[in-house]
């Protein structure tokens, strides 16, 4: 006596019950994923901030000032064409170009700083591009 196989595959059913099992998974892990990516942006942009300001206190040892406002973060990486001109500029301050906030935005800089007249101010506002926000779109800035 044959006995008859059943062919080899998934069931449409079977299928179903898998996506679905997917579907809850990547609905309960994906929100914590896509947190900590936010999370991991705000806490790049701080750091490359403090790291821009280290930059900027070598240039202020070097030249006694802060690049200008004019002259903007671009003076970390060429000696600055625009009076105040500083014959003791020893850069580059940095090792690569002036880098863009985590959201693709260039970051703010002052000089003299609103918040700190005798220094400056570098700001990003953060992922929503507006000035104020909570969380990832909150206002990232040097002076705190």
């Amino acid at each position: 006596m044959k006995k008859k196989r059943r062919p080899g595959g998934f069931t449409l059913i079977e299928m179903i019950v898998v996506m679905i099992i997917l579907a809850v998974i990547a609905g309960l892990v994906g929100p914590r994923l896509f947190k900590n990516v936010g999370k991991a942006k705000t806490n790049a942009a701080k750091a490359q901030i403090e790291l821009l300001g280290i930059a900027l206190d070598q240039y202020r040892l070097d030249s006694d000032m802060y690049p200008t406002t004019e002259q903007g973060l671009d003076a970390l990486i060429r000696q600055p064409v625009s009076p105040p001109i500083s014959e003791f500029w020893d850069g580059p301050y940095l090792k690569k170009e002036t880098p863009l906030d985590p959201w693709g935005r260039d970051y703010y800089y002052e000089s003299p700083g609103s918040f700190d007249p005798g220094g400056y101010d570098i700001y990003s506002l953060g992922r929503d591009g507006l000035e104020g926000g909570e969380d990832e779109d909150a206002d990232l800035v040097s002076w705190y």
